[in-house]
């Protein structure tokens, strides 16, 4: 087996830990292109470091600096165009937010496996997504740890037989507090999460629980799911990454020590596994492992997400572009960590709900979904400067 793999968004969290990934089989796997939209620096570092075959950037800079064997793809559309190429078995998209979903369909028009560890093209963009599968063969095998805990479980019985996916969660930093004391939180203190080393929406999405309101959409319709089949418990130690519950009472569980690079490696060799260099589970070197439900009036954002599923259509995406609005505006200390939630609520209340079925369709839908949570934003903000 030599899987010939390319890398998008590789200057990402996910991105780094595919290319050591990567460079630790050398046997096995072989880089063909890497991608990135705006870190330059990095993305000439990275080329150097791993002399991959093509190189894809949007934004234009210096080609010269690049190892002399490695082409450039410059310019609009140049990330679709490497993920679309014919020579890699695999494409990783490691791209965050709503930006990965015409990366995506590039891929799987390609008739590739694309190694997804970006929630948010299936969640905006699964008419679209089915779809191009349908027509084109591609495969999407998931890479976030706990969608790729559902997938392997999920071989071990038939899919009428599955009584329940049951989808952990870190909890992130604050899912102890009261509800009175989120309202203080700082950016700093939500970037403070206690297991895992991620990209700042990611960590943000974890503190606020929008991360696993986004992994319930997803999975609901990566594995076409009923959202009351689908139940979230609260998992501090991230051993246990998620579980399927069969009708015969057998509980599957996929544990591994938290460490990304596992997800990403299965991904890329699938059905085979091979040796990995990340640390083994050593159960009896762990912490007890603790379960607790969730407390949904204290974080709305679970809330929020069953209501898009169960709704359909254009409100999961509205859920997810509001939040990327809400932990942009959070982020740039323009709204308080709450008021992400009463954003995105605000948001879709008033979204008017469309089919969407076309790229054009779903993008011109995420522009409106913006502009509508922007001017939320500006309202949210203006009342706290009214108070301060």
């Amino acid at each position: 087996m030599n899987k010939i793999v390319s890398v998008l968004g590789c200057t990402g969290s996910i991105g780094k830990q595919s290319l050591n990934v990567i460079a630790s089989h050398p046997e096995q796997m072989t880089l063909f292109g890497i991608a990135a939209n705006r870190q330059v620096e990095a993305l000439v570092r990275m080329a150097n470091e791993f002399h991959p075959r093509v190189v894809a950037c949007e934004t234009k800079f210096d080609t010269k600096r690049l190892p002399a064997d490695t082409e450039a793809i410059i310019g609009e559309g140049a990330v679709e165009r490497l993920a679309a190429m014919s020579e890699p078995d695999v494409v990783v998209n490691g791209i965050s937010g709503f930006s990965a979903l015409a990366p995506l369909i590039a891929s799987l028009q390609a008739g590739k496996r694309v190694a997804l560890a970006n929630k948010e093209s299936i969640v905006c963009g699964k008419s679209l997504v089915d779809e191009t599968i349908r027509q084109y063969k591609g495969e999407i095998l998931p890479v976030d740890s706990e969608q790729s805990a559902f997938f392997q479980c999920l071989q071990n019985g038939r899919k009428e037989e599955v009584e329940e996916l049951i989808l952990t969660a870190s909890g992130g930093p604050f899912w102890t507090k009261q509800r009175s004391e989120l309202e203080q939180i700082t950016v700093e203190q939500a970037l403070a999460h206690p297991t895992w080393n991620m990209g700042k929406k990611i960590t943000i999405d974890s503190a606020t629980l929008f991360n696993k309101g986004l992994e319930v959409i997803e999975a609901a319709y990566l594995f076409d799911m009923p959202p009351e089949k689908i139940r979230v418990v609260i998992h501090p130690q991230s051993i246990v990454h998620s579980m399927v519950a069969y009708r015969d009472g057998t509980c599957m569980a996929n544990m591994s020590k938290p460490d990304m690079r596992l997800p990403i490696q299965y991904a890329i060799t699938y059905p085979e596994r091979i040796v990995s260099s990340c640390a083994p589970l050593r159960l009896y070197l762990e912490q007890p492992l603790a379960f607790y439900q969730p407390d949904f009036k204290r974080f709305l954002s679970l809330g929020l997400a069953y209501d898009a599923l169960k709704a359909g259509k254009s409100l999961p995406l509205a859920y997810n572009g509001a939040n990327e609005a809400a932990v942009e505006a959070f982020c740039n200390g323009k709204i308080g960590f709450l008021d992400i939630e009463r954003v995105v609520d605000y948001t879709l209340n008033q979204h008017t709900i469309e089919s969407l079925n076309t790229l054009e369709d779903i993008v011109e839908a995420n522009r409106c979904v913006r502009v509508l949570a922007n001017r939320t934003i500006e309202r949210v903000a203006q009342e706290r400067r009214n108070t301060q």
